[in-house]
């Protein structure tokens, strides 16, 4: 499970009914109150079926997927380690001596590059290539996102209209004032859902589809100038400087301790 997503839904839940029973209030109110249940959650379903097409909706059980289970991403090192592997058969072997470890890929995005190399497609070709896929990858990324996005807009204005719904109801018995004060108070529970569903989950659901996004894109970003770097010869050292820029200075510095702990244990094997 992604811990993060876990922690702030169980902080957001405590803040809720801590707030609540601070102040006072009943946070058992809130599911006794089935109206506002319903104007908020099925509401918000019913803007967001309107707003977007039947296949984009159908995204929605692999997005939340993402958010609650770890992306399954090569780490930069490791694409790095695998680059530089490659780049010292090629320049010892030659480009067609990378076929045999094609199918060994398990990323296709970086699977397709391979193959366009290997087959000697023009390096521009190749890049164009990479690049819309790249593209296309981001653009359909950014309409998940933009689904929660959205719920998180319509929520909080949804509950404001089960508040409003409420108070027309607690209006039409003013005789009995204490089922006002019962009926105003359920009025506004409905408020309380669209604000902490808006913004402590829809809204931050966005939010971490369009970090898990753009983490997705550096790293096939990382790919491209690896497969295209492999394709012009270069060494193997320029291709590690040159991926390196892609990891965090943490990153880099675990990677030079690593080093420096192979150097030295290569010279105690010399001596």
């Amino acid at each position: 499970m992604e811990k993060s997503t876990i922690v702030g839904l169980l902080l957001g839940l405590f803040a809720l009914i801590a707030g609540m029973l601070f102040k006072g209030a009943d946070p058992t109110g809130i599911l006794k109150n089935p109206a506002a249940l319903t104007i908020i959650l099925i509401g918000t379903a019913a803007s967001v079926t309107i707003a977007f097409p039947g296949y984009e909706l159908k995204k929605i059980p692999k997005l939340l997927k993402l958010v609650f289970f770890p992306q399954k991403l090569m780490p930069k090192t490791e694409v790095i380690r695998l680059f530089m592997e490659w780049a010292t058969i090629t320049r010892r072997e030659g480009l067609l001596a990378l076929e045999s470890h094609v199918e060994e890929i398990d990323d296709p995005f970086l699977k397709n590059g391979m193959r366009m190399i290997i087959d000697g497609n023009d390096q521009e070709f190749v890049r164009d290539v990479l690049m819309e896929e790249l593209h296309a990858t981001e653009e359909r990324h950014k309409v998940g996102a933009a689904i929660f996005s959205q719920a998180g807009t319509y929520a909080p204005t949804l509950g404001v209209l089960g508040a409003v719904i409420g108070l027309v109801a607690a209006l039409s018995s003013m005789q009995d004032t204490e089922q006002l004060a019962h009926s105003i108070s359920a009025a506004f529970i409905a408020t309380l859902l669209g604000i902490f569903t808006g913004y402590v989950l829809w809204h931050p659901i966005a939010n971490k589809l369009k970090r898990l996004s753009r983490r997705e894109i550096e790293l096939k970003l990382m790919m491209v100038e690896g497969l295209l770097s492999i394709q012009s010869g270069v060494s193997t050292m320029a291709i590690q400087q040159k991926l390196s820029v892609y990891l965090s200075p943490s990153e880099r510095a675990e990677e030079e301790r690593k080093k420096g702990e192979a150097l030295d244990a290569e010279k105690a094997q010399t001596v």
